[in-house]
C-alpha cells in the first residue's frame, strides 16, 4: 500500500521539475541566446515484490526528472543596429572573464565599454583575451569583423575568439547566462566554421509553442499523481474499515 503512495509522490516531485524548467524556459524566452533545458525521466529503484508474487514480478519506486543538458539549437538572429552587437552565427561561445575571477562562456553579444574602454557583457563581464578602445572613442566608432577582429576608429584593437566544448551539453550554467566548462562538457578550444555578424543579437531558441505545450503535460501529469494518492489513501481507509 505504501508503494503507491511513495510511486505517486515521485511522479509530483518529477512533474514538478519539469513544470519549474519549462517556466524558466518561459521567463527567459526574450533572453538574448538563452538555451533551453531539455528534461528527461527515469525510472526509480525497482525490487522484488514479494515470495507471494513470484521471482519475476518487481515493483518500481515511480518516476524521477533528469536535467539533459540544454538545446544548442541556433536561436534566430534579430538586427539592432548597434555597432557593439555581434551574434555568433554557428557554434560557439564568447569567452569572459567574471567579476569573481572565473572563466565563463555565453553566446550573449550585446557588448558596452565600461569606464576604462574594456569590452564587457551586459552583466559587466569582461571579454577574453581583453580588449580596450582607445579613450574618447564612440560605440559608433568600432567595427567587428566576420572573424572577431575589433577595430576603433580604423584600428585594430584586439579580437573576439570563439571557443567551444567538445559536448557543449555538459556545460554548467553559472547565472547571468554564462556557462562553465565541466569534465563532462570537455576543455575550452578554439571554435571553427563560425563567424560573427556586427549589429545583430542572437535570440532566445525557446519554442513557445513547444514550452506551452510541455506545461500542460506536466500539469496533467502532476493532477493524475495527485489523483492516485487519493486513490490510495481512499483504499487505505477501506482497508482499515474491513480490519475493524
Amino acid at each position: 500500500m505504501l508503494e503507491g503512495l511513495y510511486s505517486a509522490a515521485a511522479g509530483m516531485a518529477a512533474q514538478q521539475q519539469h513544470m519549474d524548467a519549462v517556466a524558466n524556459d518561459l521567463a527567459n524566452v526574450d533572453t538574448t541566446g538563452y538555451k533551453s533545458l531539455r528534461t528527461g525521466f527515469r525510472d526509480l529503484l525497482y525490487t522484488q515484490a514479494g515470495k507471494a508474487a513470484g521471482a519475476r514480478v518487481d515493483v518500481g519506486a515511480g518516476a524521477g526528472a533528469t536535467q539533459l543538458g540544454r538545446s544548442l539549437q541556433q536561436g534566430a538572429l534579430q538586427t539592432t543596429g548597434r555597432m557593439l552587437d555581434a551574434a555568433i552565427s554557428g557554434q560557439g561561445f564568447f569567452q569572459v572573464r567574471t567579476a569573481a575571477g572565473t572563466t565563463a562562456l555565453t553566446r550573449d553579444g550585446n557588448f558596452h565599454l565600461d569606464r576604462n574602454g574594456r569590452l564587457v557583457t551586459s552583466g559587466g563581464a569582461r571579454v577574453q583575451p581583453a580588449i580596450t578602445v582607445p579613450a574618447g572613442t564612440s560605440e559608433d566608432q568600432v567595427s567587428i569583423a566576420s572573424d572577431g577582429t575589433v577595430s576603433a576608429a580604423g584600428k585594430q584593437v584586439g579580437r573576439l575568439r570563439l571557443v567551444t566544448v567538445r559536448s557543449p551539453e555538459g556545460l554548467a550554467a553559472a547565472g547571468n547566462n554564462l556557462f562553465t566548462a565541466t569534465a563532462a562538457s570537455g576543455p575550452l578550444r578554439a571554435a571553427t566554421a563560425t563567424n560573427l555578424q556586427q549589429g545583430y543579437l542572437e535570440g532566445s531558441n525557446v519554442d513557445m509553442a513547444d514550452a506551452m505545450v510541455g506545461m500542460m503535460d506536466a500539469q496533467r501529469g502532476f493532477e493524475m499523481a495527485s489523483k492516485a494518492i487519493q486513490m490510495q489513501d481512499e483504499m487505505a481507509g477501506i482497508a482499515n474499515g474491513v480490519k475493524a
